[in-house]
């Protein structure tokens, strides 16, 4: 199964892709992580995207591509894989289509996570990290505080506030989302492939909502 999550800042996005990795047995493939990994590895288009990183610029759409192509045609994604992060617009939404079909792959389905910007901007600003890069653990101030305030369960090290958290930036990340992102939503809604998952419910319970989507998708199929 080929899934693609879209989600803005703080729906959960990144929690409910690994859970279903986990249970699907699929590949999770964030954009970040692959930049990382591309670059770290040394390939063609993570050397390219390294000149851009280096001077604090957007990678380019066409590298994003080639990055994306070089894992989609691997092995471990044969079965599927789960996408996050990626595409961010409608620009990289028509080129990824151009990609899929040269593959002669096509999304299986949607995951659109919908949730009001205010029940947003407070998981974001309550967010708090582990600052021992070898824990990097996650909490938030009031659903899942720490034993000691502000204090690692599992290290006993600090907890920091991300720079990207602090609630003016918070605001302006997420009209940028909203803004590149509602053509992607209307775009995946025409080719009838889109589905909305409250993600104002607990974790557990979209976690639920999503699972029983691809239970019914894969009864249509």
């Amino acid at each position: 199964m080929r899934l693609l999550f879209l989600g803005p800042p703080g729906s959960g996005k990144g929690t409910q892709c690994q859970l279903l990795s986990n249970e699907l047995k699929i590949r999770h493939l964030s954009s970040g992580d692959l930049l990382r990994a591309s670059v770290a590895q040394g390939t063609a288009a993570g050397l390219e995207a390294k000149t851009y990183m280096d001077k604090g610029l957007l990678v380019p759409d066409p590298v994003l591509i080639a990055m994306f192509k070089d894992n989609l045609s691997q092995e471990n994604c044969h079965n599927g894989y789960i996408l996050d992060g990626f595409p961010r617009n409608l620009s990289q939404a028509k080129s990824f289509d151009d990609m899929l079909s040269n593959l002669h792959q096509f999304l299986d389905c949607v995951i659109n996570l919908e949730i009001d910007s205010e029940p947003l901007t407070l998981r974001i600003t309550g967010r708090r990290v582990c600052a021992n890069k070898n824990c990097l653990k996650v909490y938030h101030t009031k659903f899942n505080p720490p034993q000691v305030e502000n204090v690692c369960d599992d290290c006993k090290c600090e907890l920091i506030i991300r720079s990207d958290d602090k609630e003016d930036l918070v605001k302006v990340r997420l009209a940028t989302y909203f803004e590149q992102t509602q053509p992607l939503i209307e775009y995946y809604q025409l080719k009838k492939i889109l589905v909305n998952i409250d993600a104002s419910q607990s974790s557990q319970n979209v976690f639920n909502s999503i699972l029983t989507t691809l239970k019914e998708l894969t009864k249509t199929h």
